[in-house]
Order: structure tokens, then C-alpha cells, then sequence
């Protein structure tokens, strides 16, 4: 039987009595600038309203890590250690931090085993409105992307080699370990299709592993389920005993990834509706570096969003630039009137300063965060972009990769969200269905581990750690919007709800 508190928690505010996800966010952040921007540290500390003026906390962030190489990694690292620090784990009652938590004495986890009943080959293909791209359609249509501005180029020669390459998606080689196995966004359909050795964590929940284990059944790949008791593969209850929680069982998952016997491609996609993404987010980076630290070859893979801040190469913000520059007589007024009616809140044009790096290059920032999805999901993706540049600059193998706006349905939920995607064609942006996302960035995960000259292998040279994320961007084009993004999103909302009924000619005029 559970404790009301278990697992991993925010400190409990003496004033409230309850746990504070706003004081622990700020406090992460403050320490994360304080050794390289004081005064924006200081800032975050004495901010009123975090929920509306976050973004420029971690665009300062982002700023910082620009002018200095060596501030991104001290970021990095001040941040992650902070946000460890500022979690209580809870086990029978008893509060551990988190470093004592993980050295508790942790029951061993069976290890259930399910083999794909298909012989097929390895076969990659993109689902997109549907077709089913392959080879010359495919190149077509990276080409189509590329030249749209939705995808970065490196993005679509990352992919052009993965079409170069059909050896590549036998990973029969392979161990890839899913946090979060049954995610909407993730990779596990592919996987299946690809002989991988799959080592899936996911809640105790029986439908959800039901339908993992019918993905792997119908596949050619085999699965590695935890359960905490003895139990056969073919028993009828299977999903009933299958899974682990991420949040509750550290020591149990640590052990038993550590007792696998090859080497670990670690996958962090997870996802966990409000505070609770900040915990899962601490809870897979502390298990992922443990594991690490006793299994030195393993890998590590995150998927970013799109709806973040980013350093981005001048060619990026250049485009951007192009972009406002070159609207429509019609289009300009518009969204000249509606910025000073609005107050900025509507139609402000992007940030298209370049910032000097000691390293001697140039780079933007692309803010694209997105006030609605609130400071927390932007902290737990933060953190996982920490964890990545630190791994890496330590000689780790690290794929992280700019997933674009998918429509899954922790996303459309969002009636604005939804809304705005439904219209964001307006603004040169492309929203995509979570079957094309999963193929595309499935397979952006295999070239990082085959291609051995990838931005993901630490032999390769970075001339700026921001780099990491850089390459192989696929944003949908919301790099490359003219305008700061939240401050387009209510139009295109607008937009999505009405394009059906708003004069055609009036919308034709905006978006030349």
C-alpha cells in the first residue's frame, strides 16, 4: 500500500502546506544563472508573476550560454544540481534527498520477456497525409521541407542518408531503453519494425501495456518488460503485473537497467501532465546518469519541442527577418495595427539581434515558447537540454533532436493549442500527425548512433555546445516565423477556428 506522500516530491511550503512547483522552478533557474548572470538572477527571485513572465528568464538563459561556451556547461551543471537538491524522495513516511534515495536498498525487478511474432525486414517509410514516402517521394519531400523553411537543412541530410542507408535500421545490435514506452510521440512502433532489443518502463497500467505488448507482438523486435513478480509471457494477464514508476521506484529501475547485460541506449520521453513532468524530468536524469556512471557505453536520447527558446544559427534569424520585411502591404498594416492595439501582445516582430560568442561566431535566439503550456514544461524540457550538453561535453553519446508541433492528444486538448495549429499555415508553420513525427524522429535517433561523423558523437567537433541542439532541427517552421510566436499564436487560434468561413481573399492577402 502507497504513502499519500511517496516517491519523488516538491518540498512541502511551510506557509501552504502544500507543494510549491512555482518556488522550486524559480529557485532551479536563479541558481542556474547565478554564477554567470547575477542580476537576471536575481530577477527570477524577485519576480511576482512567474506564470506570465517566465520566457525571458530562459531566453536569459539562453542568452548567456550564446556569449560564453563555458557558461552553457556551468548553467547545465548548476541547474541539474540544483534541481536534484530541491526534491524529497519518500519511501514507508521516511524523506530521503534524492542522492540518498538512490543508494536505498531496492527489491529486484523480474524481467519478462516477448518476442515479435513478424520475420519481416527492417522497412522505414514516412507516413504523411496518406502516403507512405519512400525513396525518391521521400527525398522529394525533404527537399519540399527544406525549402519551406520547416525543417533546417541538416535536418533533411540526416535524413537523405538514413534513405542512403536501409542497414541502418537493423538494430538487432541494439538496447534501447524507452522511459515512457507507451508515449504517443515516441519511437516504439519503429522499433518494433526494426529487430531492436527493447527495455520498455511505463506506469503499472494495464491498458497502456497491453498495448505495448500488441505493438511488439506484431513486430519483429523483443521486448524487456519489468515486473515485480515471476510471471510467464504467455499468461493471460500479462499487462495486469507489467511496469514501473519512474516517480516512486529509482532504486528498483536503476538496479535492474544496471543488471542488463548489454549496452543501453537511454530514451527520455516520458511525459507527464504539470508538475509532474518536472519530477519525471529529475526522476530520468538521475537514473540516467547512475546508469551511465556504472555502464560507461551508454547512450542517451532526448526529443525536444519546437516551443522553446533556442540559439539558433544567423541564416535562421536572417530568414525570419526576410520574412517581416517582405509581407504584404495588407499584412503589415494588420498586424501593425493590432501590436499597438494590443500592446505587443499580438504581432510583435521577432528578436533578429545577432550575439557575438567568445568563440568568434554569431548566433540568434529563436523564442518560441508558448505562454499557455506554463513554466513547468518549459523547466522539465530545460532540464533535459542540460543534461544533453553536459553528457556530451563529457564524451558521452548523446541524441537530442527538435521534434516538431505534433498533434497528440495531450497537445489538442488544449482547445487553443489545437485551434492555433489548425491555423498556423497562416505563418508558414506545419503542425504534423504523431505517425509522421514518430517516423521521422525514430529515425533521426538511428542516424545519430550509425552515423559516426553525427553532431551526437563526441568525437565530432562543436564549435559552440548550443550546437548540439541546433542540428537536425525539425520546428514545422517556427524558427523562421516573423513574428515572436506566442504573440501570433491567438491569431492563427482564431484563424484555425474560422478559416472556413472568413472571406478566402482577405486571408490570401494576409499571408502574401
Amino acid at each position: 500500500m502507497s504513502h499519500p506522500l511517496d516517491g519523488l516530491q516538491f518540498p512541502i511550503d511551510e506557509k501552504t502546506q502544500k507543494p510549491s512547483s512555482t518556488q522550486v522552478g524559480k529557485d532551479i533557474i536563479a541558481e542556474a544563472l547565478s554564477l554567470v548572470d547575477n542580476k537576471a538572477a536575481q530577477a527570477v527571485l524577485a519576480e511576482k508573476n512567474w506564470r506570465k513572465h517566465y520566457p525571458q528568464y530562459f531566453k536569459a538563459l539562453v542568452k548567456a550560454g550564446i556569449l560564453n561556451a563555458e557558461h552553457t556547461l556551468k548553467i547545465a551543471e548548476h541547474g541539474l544540481q540544483k534541481a536534484r537538491s530541491s526534491v524529497d524522495f519518500y519511501r514507508y513516511g521516511e524523506r530521503y534527498s534524492l542522492k540518498d534515495a538512490i543508494k536505498l536498498n531496492a527489491q529486484s525487478l523480474h524481467t519478462v520477456t516477448i518476442k515479435g511474432q513478424s520475420h519481416a525486414a527492417p522497412e522505414w517509410y514516412v507516413p504523411y497525409q496518406g502516403q507512405k514516402l519512400q525513396g525518391d517521394a521521400l527525398l522529394k519531400q525533404l527537399d519540399a521541407w527544406q525549402a519551406a523553411g520547416i525543417v533546417e537543412p541538416s535536418h533533411a541530410d540526416a535524413m537523405r542518408l538514413c534513405v542512403a542507408h536501409p542497414e541502418w535500421f537493423d538494430l538487432s545490435d541494439r538496447t534501447m531503453v524507452l522511459f515512457g514506452a507507451g508515449s504517443e510521440a515516441g519511437p516504439l512502433t519503429w522499433l518494433c519494425k526494426w529487430k531492436a532489443n527493447i527495455v520498455a518502463l511505463d506506469l503499472p497500467t494495464p491498458k497502456v501495456w497491453q498495448r505495448i505488448l500488441n505493438t511488439v507482438q506484431a513486430g519483429n523486435a523483443t521486448l524487456y518488460a519489468p515486473s515485480h513478480q515471476a510471471i510467464q509471457a504467455d499468461d493471460p494477464k500479462l499487462a495486469a503485473h507489467l511496469g514501473a514508476n519512474l516517480l516512486s521506484e529509482i532504486p528498483e529501475i536503476i538496479k535492474w537497467l544496471v543488471q542488463q547485460p548489454n549496452s543501453l541506449d537511454l530514451a527520455a520521453i516520458a511525459y507527464l501532465d504539470g508538475e509532474k513532468h518536472v519530477r519525471v524530468s529529475i526522476a530520468m536524469d538521475s537514473i540516467m546518469s547512475e546508469v551511465s556512471a556504472q555502464k560507461p557505453n551508454t547512450s542517451l536520447m532526448f526529443m525536444c519541442t519546437p516551443t522553446d527558446v533556442y540559439a539558433v544559427p544567423p541564416e535562421v534569424i536572417a530568414a525570419s527577418q526576410s520574412k517581416y520585411q517582405q509581407r504584404s502591404k495588407i499584412h503589415s498594416q494588420l498586424s501593425k495595427a493590432l501590436a499597438f492595439i494590443s500592446r505587443q501582445y499580438l504581432f510583435k516582430a521577432n528578436d533578429h539581434r545577432l550575439f557575438s560568442s567568445d568563440n568568434g561566431q554569431q548566433y540568434g535566439i529563436s523564442d518560441c515558447l508558448v505562454i499557455e503550456q506554463g513554466p513547468n514544461y518549459a523547466l522539465a524540457k530545460r532540464l533535459q537540454q542540460w543534461r544533453a550538453t553536459l553528457a556530451r561535453a563529457q564524451g558521452q553519446v548523446v541524441s537530442i533532436n527538435i521534434a516538431p508541433s505534433t498533434t497528440t492528444h495531450s497537445v489538442v486538448k488544449n482547445p487553443l493549442l489545437k485551434a492555433a495549429f489548425d491555423g498556423a499555415q497562416l505563418f508558414d508553420v506545419e503542425a504534423f500527425s504523431p505517425e509522421t513525427t514518430n517516423a521521422l524522429m525514430a529515425a533521426l535517433w538511428v542516424h545519430d548512433l550509425r552515423n559516426l561523423d553525427s553532431v551526437a558523437q563526441p568525437t565530432t567537433k562543436l564549435k559552440h555546445p548550443l550546437e548540439l541542439m541546433m542540428s537536425g532541427a525539425h520546428h514545422g517552421g517556427l524558427w523562421r516565423v516573423a513574428y515572436l510566436a506566442r504573440t501570433a499564436l491567438p491569431f492563427a487560434a482564431v484563424y484555425g477556428m474560422a478559416k472556413d468561413k472568413l472571406p478566402s481573399q482577405l486571408l490570401s492577402k494576409f499571408h502574401k
